[in-house]
């Protein structure tokens, strides 16, 4: 294991826990990269530290934990969970993230997460609509527009 890449995930995810996107955004890479089932393609430390700023400043009660975590000269891994209040409908979310991480100059440089949207959109949105969120294509891509469009929004009004 490599134990500086090692505490760099773990500096992100503790400063994660604090809401302290400041402190996140020094894990980054100037040129990261972010993808998840939700933000597939996100580039460059503003537009990403844009996401992270977004979902902090949505959701009062995050609560974060990490275990699981490895790491290698270039490439590292963990497992996070969030738990919080999912703002549009108010129900409780419990999301299970396993994330990998490729690092350069010391900082993280590419960072995706992956997590079962299905079970996310049943937690989210409830079970009825969340299934169908979840399981078709049309909808998991309005899922992903309607992230995409309020990033934008948020990024524009910064």
């Amino acid at each position: 294991m490599n134990d500086r890449n090692a505490e760099l995930i773990r500096t992100f995810y503790d400063a994660f826990a604090r809401r302290d996107a400041d402190a996140m955004e020094l894990c980054y890479h100037p040129d990261v990269t972010f993808g998840d089932p939700v933000f597939q393609d996100l580039e460059g430390r503003d537009r990403v530290m844009g996401m992270w700023r977004m979902l902090l400043g949505r959701s009062a009660d995050l609560d974060v934990t990490v275990r699981d975590i490895t790491a290698r000269p270039h490439e590292g891994t963990a497992h996070w969970t969030g738990r919080y209040t999912f703002g549009k409908t108010g129900r409780k979310v419990v999301n299970e993230v396993d994330a990998l991480f490729r690092f350069e100059d010391g900082l993280i440089v590419r960072h995706h997460d992956d997590f079962d949207l299905r079970r996310w959109s049943k937690m989210a949105m409830g079970r009825p609509v969340g299934i169908v969120l979840g399981w078709t294509p049309m909808l998991r891509a309005k899922i992903r527009t309607t992230a995409m469009r309020s990033l934008q929004e948020f990024m524009s009004a910064r």
